[in-house]
């Protein structure tokens, strides 16, 4: 019955997400927030909760690798999502149409992972007030992020903006036709929050007694099997978002929580009461961490780069990305 409870606890955040999604599409049409802020923040913070619930539940019932290898693994496999839809909307060229503003996120989670990374290799079990203080500098780096990402200069690319004056017709024409009012879909975005968070709760008690029952590991139950699943969230937020013809709501979303994600450490080491949280867990978490990292640069130089018009060039980066997130998932298997 175990796996019965996780696939529903599975349905119920797809549900949810695709909600959210809808709700989130509407909020950045009707009201001043453009894509981009509404995916950075509220649609990726939202999409996180299930990764928020899911690892202080891991570290309150004492499996801390369940914790942080769902937060890792998430990350992971949030930029196989954003390369996996990439490759099927290749005709489209979604990382043409990405807005520059793109690359602040991903080099902040970057530079975030990397402090994670230094940490998993040092170990070093201090802690100030009862958090270690690796996780104490991931937050510290986060909130330094956040307030200057909010600063930097607004510049939209050439594509992105031939991009939204091809839609405006179509986003004007949605405010009119759209029967969710602005309330509404406030009110309906954070209940469908609620729920997701609720789920994710559920997804981290059921995947730690499969990890018992299989006899798999928490730290690749963690990194694969449950990351993969609260992730799901953003894969459906991030195809409604493309539906929608709202690339940048969709970068925002996986950017946004890859970033969320990493807060969620320092988070779970508040919980932690057996010191550092990253000094304890496995070793096998590095292997994410290094995972992580090669795809980040990847997708800061897809952002980066000339438009490009040859079909295999332009999809090279998104065939890497999904090389090497299943020879990390299997390298953390058999780890």
């Amino acid at each position: 019955m175990v796996f019965v409870y996780f696939l529903l606890a599975a349905a119920i955040t797809v549900y949810a997400a695709i909600k959210l999604s809808t709700y989130a599409d509407v909020m950045s049409t009707k009201s001043k927030m453009g894509g981009l802020i509404v995916g950075t923040v509220l649609l990726a913070g939202a999409t996180s909760l299930p990764e928020v619930t899911t690892s202080v539940s891991a570290v309150l019932i004492n499996n801390p690798d369940i914790a942080i290898g769902n937060m890792l693994g998430s990350n992971l496999f949030n930029i196989f999502i954003l390369a996996m839809f990439d490759l099927y909307f290749r005709q489209k060229r979604l990382f043409n149409g990405a807005d520059r503003e793109h690359l602040y996120t991903a080099m902040l989670g970057l530079a975030l992972t990397l402090v994670t990374m230094l940490a998993l290799i040092l170990r070093i079990d201090f802690t100030i007030l009862g958090v270690g203080i690796d996780a104490l500098l991931i937050a510290v780096l986060y909130a330094i992020g956040i307030y200057w990402i909010g600063r930097m200069p607004k510049e939209v690319s050439s594509a992105a903006t031939l991009e939204v004056s091809d839609t405006s017709n179509d986003h004007a024409l949605a405010e009119l036709q759209n029967p969710i009012t602005l309330r509404h879909a406030i009110v309906g975005f954070g209940i469908a929050a609620i729920v997701i968070m609720a789920a994710g709760t559920a997804l981290s008690i059921t995947g730690d007694q499969i990890a018992v029952v299989t006899g798999l590991g928490s730290s690749f139950v963690g990194s694969f099997l449950i990351a993969a699943t609260t992730s799901l969230p953003e894969a459906v937020a991030v195809f409604m978002a493309l539906k929608l013809k709202n690339v940048n709501l969709a970068f925002g979303s996986i950017l946004g929580s890859n970033i969320f994600n990493m807060l969620i450490i320092a988070m779970s080491d508040v919980f932690y009461r057996n010191g550092s949280i990253l000094a304890d867990v496995s070793s096998s978490h590095l292997v994410t961490s290094v995972g992580i990292t090669i795809l980040s640069i990847i997708v800061m130089y897809s952002i980066l780069r000339k438009q490009v018009t040859k079909s295999f060039k332009y999809v090279l980066p998104s065939l890497m990305i999904v090389i090497v997130y299943f020879v990390s998932s299997y390298l953390i298997f058999i780890g």
